[in-house]
């Protein structure tokens, strides 16, 4: 049975649902899916204040979820969407899991790894690959969820 392809906002936007989530438990509000053969086979949202651990970033929980439910830690056939451009740590962990591609939301200015600051050249001689890159998918929708919170918590410290 042939499975059509989804749009890729069908996936941001499930990315996004995620990132809601976190938004609802107090955590900075980044959401990511892991999609293989036009399923999602991993979700994530961060979730670092609740399980007090630097590394529970959305990325590396939807690694471990996609990776879970393959059985195998290569994700090489498979997309990650995430609402936030991946930091340089979830860049490591996508560049050792082999993901295919990455589609982020908005940029990250301070954190970015991707697109703000590039590690590329030096990842791709490291690996001998790099995932394709995509970004701005929903960007002001995600951009917004994050600055609403930001504020939010910049309101409560005055």
């Amino acid at each position: 049975m042939l499975i059509q392809p989804r749009d890729p906002v069908f996936y941001m936007d499930a990315a996004y649902q995620e990132a809601l989530k976190a938004l609802d438990e107090g955590e900075v509000p980044v959401g990511a899916v892991i999609v293989n053969n036009n399923a999602i086979i991993g979700r994530g949202y961060n979730r670092i204040e609740q399980l007090a651990d630097s590394t529970a970033h959305a990325e590396i929980i939807a690694i471990t979820a996609a990776a879970n439910h393959l059985s195998t830690w290569r994700l090489d056939e498979c997309q990650l969407y995430v609402t936030l451009e991946p930091c340089i740590m979830c860049l490591g962990a996508l560049m050792q899991s082999r993901i295919g591609s990455i589609t982020y939301g908005t940029k990250d200015p301070r954190l970015g790894a991707v697109d703000t600051r590039s590690y590329r050249a030096d990842l791709e001689e490291a690996y001998g690959f790099f995932p394709t890159i995509s970004g701005g998918l929903l960007a002001n929708e995600c951009s917004q969820l994050l600055s609403s919170f930001f504020k939010k918590i910049r309101n409560k410290k005055e």
